[in-house]
C-alpha cells in the first residue's frame, strides 16, 4: 500500500474516533447511584482559577469537547495531507514522524486510562502512521 492510503485510513479512523467520542457526551458511565453524587459533588464546588469561577463539571465538559475538536482536526489534516503524499511523500515524513510520536504517546494514555473501543482505534491509527512513514521512504510519487 501506499502512503496515501495509509494516511487516508489514519484520516478515516480519527474520523470514527470523533465520532464515537462525541456521541458519548458528557462522557459518565451511567446515571444514577454513585455517578449522580460524584457529577453533583463536580457540578457543586466553584473554584477560582486566574480570575475566572468554575467547577470541576466544566472543566471535565470543556476537556471532553476540546478532544473531540482536536479529533475532527487531526481527521481532516490527516486526508489532506493524504492528497499531498501523493505528489510527494518524502517532504512530508517530518510531519508524519511529528503525527506519529504523537500519537504513541495518546497510546499509552489511551491504554492507561481509557478502555477498549479508544485502544483499539489509537493504535489502528498509529499502526496506519507507522505505516505511512514506512512506505514513504521507498517512492516520492505515487498513483491514486
Amino acid at each position: 500500500m501506499t502512503p496515501f492510503k495509509f494516511l487516508r485510513a489514519a484520516s478515516v479512523l480519527s474520523f470514527l474516533f470523533f465520532l464515537g467520542h462525541s456521541a458519548e457526551a458528557p462522557w459518565t458511565p451511567s446515571d444514577g447511584g454513585a455517578t449522580s453524587t460524584v457529577i453533583g459533588l463536580m457540578k457543586s464546588y466553584r473554584f477560582e482559577i486566574l480570575g475566572s469561577q468554575r467547577t470541576y463539571w466544566e472543566f471535565y465538559e470543556g476537556f471532553g469537547l476540546l478532544v473531540s475538536v482536536l479529533l475532527l482536526l487531526e481527521a481532516v489534516v490527516l486526508w489532506f495531507l493524504a492528497t499531498l503524499a501523493v505528489q510527494d511523500a518524502q517532504r512530508l515524513r517530518p510531519i508524519v514522524v511529528a503525527y506519529l510520536v504523537a500519537k504513541v504517546a495518546q497510546l499509552i494514555l489511551v491504554v492507561r486510562f481509557f478502555f477498549l473501543p479508544p485502544v483499539v482505534l489509537t493504535a489502528a491509527s498509529t499502526l496506519c502512521l507507522a505505516l505511512a512513514l514506512w512506505s514513504s521512504r521507498r517512492a516520492p510519487t505515487e498513483p491514486r
